[in-house]
């Protein structure tokens, strides 16, 4: 498949029922990840000098972070918007805030490449893991900065690159390799599309920011044992999925255990599955 070829709005229906089919799978996952990722929230509030009394957009809020984070550090003063396209993971995100009696934080089904929100109304925006999965991201960035203040800030987070992010990268590569799939098409979105540093600066550079810095992260993920992770990738990972959706039992067999041989590479005492993945953040104002 080629750039001029790739269709955006399939691709975005399909990535709607793709996220709300791993809605669960999140939910059940939920502490494993943010006992890894929390810092990561903490450091996108650091980047975008998010403080209280801030009127704060989260993007690709899936389950509720960073925005449950923001909502904390704004206080009852500020206020968070959090968005996705998935309804079910908003729903899992409304009852997270509710959990915690939140009162200053909302989540919208919305297109982050048509935010239906006024302009310069917002002190930041913060985006998780979810840049890589816009199709239009020029058009997106152009967009959302918009919405900030006038030296208002964004903060994002995506994957590095995919030889320093093993749970992520590592499952779809012994798949695409097993079942002789070819990779990813240049110029598409993906999970691992903005691990070039030098382009996501691009990409906000052409937005419009004028200053942009960019740093990296490790997010470490533990597992109790080969059987957790894999668990853990079917029911969270829509890419995973994908790649397997037709796959032959035998295949499926060799492609555990092929999962599970590479794994004891990150086995620790006691055990432990502990797998360190690169991040990279950048902010743009």
């Amino acid at each position: 498949m080629s750039e001029s070829t790739f269709d955006a709005d399939a691709y975005k229906a399909a990535q709607r029922h793709e996220w709300g089919q791993s809605a669960t799978g999140w939910k059940h996952y939920w502490g494993t990840w943010e006992r890894g990722a929390q810092h990561v929230n903490a450091r996108l509030v650091e980047l975008a000098e998010i403080q209280l009394g801030h009127q704060v957009l989260d993007i690709a809020s899936g389950l509720g972070e960073p925005a449950l984070t923001v909502a904390r550090k704004v206080g009852t003063a500020g206020k968070v918007v959090g968005t996705n396209i998935a309804p079910e993971m908003l729903a899992m995100a409304w009852a997270e805030a509710e959990a915690l009696g939140l009162s200053n934080i909302e989540f919208r089904e919305m297109d982050a490449e048509a935010p239906d929100l006024p302009v310069h109304s917002f002190d930041a925006i913060l985006c998780r893991l979810g840049l890589m999965f816009l199709p239009n991201l020029s058009t997106a960035l152009t967009k959302l900065r918009q919405l900030l203040i006038p030296r208002g800030r964004f903060a994002a987070a995506v994957w590095g690159h995919p030889a320093q992010a093993p749970a992520i990268s590592m499952p779809m590569r012994i798949i695409r390799q097993r079942r002789h799939l070819p990779p990813p098409p240049a110029g598409v979105p993906g999970t691992f599309s903005l691990a070039d540093e030098p382009l996501l600066r691009e990409y906000f550079q052409q937005a419009g920011f004028a200053q942009v810095h960019t740093e990296h992260l490790i997010v470490t993920l533990e597992y109790i044992s080969p059987e957790m992770f894999i668990e853990e990738r079917l029911a969270t990972s829509a890419n995973t999925r994908l790649l397997l959706a037709d796959a032959s039992e035998a295949e499926r067999a060799e492609i555990v255990g092929a999962i599970k041989e590479e794994l004891q590479t990150y086995k620790e005492a006691g055990g432990i599955i502990r797998l360190h993945n690169d991040l990279l953040c950048i902010v743009g104002w």
